[in-house]
C-alpha cells in the first residue's frame, strides 16, 4: 500500500506540528512534576499524577501541603491546560479548517440549489399564470365571438 506523500516526508507539516506539541507538553508536564516534587516533597508519581490529574481538568486528588505548591500548582493549572488545548488547535486545527471550509461550501452550494429551485417554480408559476391567464381570455373571446353571433343570428 503507497503511504501518502505527505506522511512519507521526515518534516511534513502535519509531523513538525505534533512533535512541536507533544514537546511542549512533555515540558510543561516535566516542569510541573518536578515542581510539584520539591515543593511538596511527594514520590515522582505521586508528583505526576498530581500533575496530570491537574493538566486534563479532572482537579487534583488531594491539596497541596504549603502556600508555595498550591501557588505553583495553580500557575502550572493554567499553563498545562493552556499547552493542551492549543496543542490540540495546533495538531488538529487545519484538518478541523478544512472541514468546516468544505462544510460551508457544501452549505452554500445547497442554499443556492434551493434559491434555484425556488426561482424555477416561481418561473412555472409565471408560466402557469400566463397559461391560465390565455386560456381565460381565449375563453373570453369565444364567448365574445359566440355572442356576436347569435347577435347576427338574431338581425336575420
Amino acid at each position: 500500500m503507497k503511504q501518502a506523500k505527505i506522511f512519507r516526508h521526515p518534516l511534513s507539516p502535519i509531523t513538525r506540528r505534533a512533535g512541536i506539541a507533544l514537546l511542549a507538553i512533555t515540558a510543561v508536564m516535566t516542569i510541573g512534576t518536578v515542581g510539584t516534587k520539591l515543593l511538596t516533597g511527594w514520590s515522582w508519581i505521586d508528583s505526576f499524577y498530581f500533575m496530570s490529574m491537574t493538566a486534563t481538568a479532572e482537579g487534583p486528588p488531594n491539596s497541596p501541603p504549603n502556600f508555595w505548591s498550591k501557588l505553583f500548582i495553580a500557575i502550572m493549572a493554567f499553563v498545562s491546560i493552556g499547552t493542551l488545548i492549543t496543542s490540540i488547535g495546533v495538531i488538529f486545527g487545519p484538518f478541523l479548517g478544512y472541514l468546516f471550509h468544505k462544510g460551508a461550501h457544501f452549505a452554500e452550494r445547497e442554499l443556492q440549489q434551493k434559491v434555484e429551485r425556488k426561482k424555477g417554480l416561481l418561473t412555472n408559476d409565471k408560466r402557469n399564470q400566463k397559461i391560465a391567464s390565455e386560456e381565460v381570455e381565449t375563453e373570453e373571446e369565444e364567448e365574445e365571438k359566440s355572442l356576436s353571433k347569435d347577435e347576427e343570428n338574431d338581425e336575420y
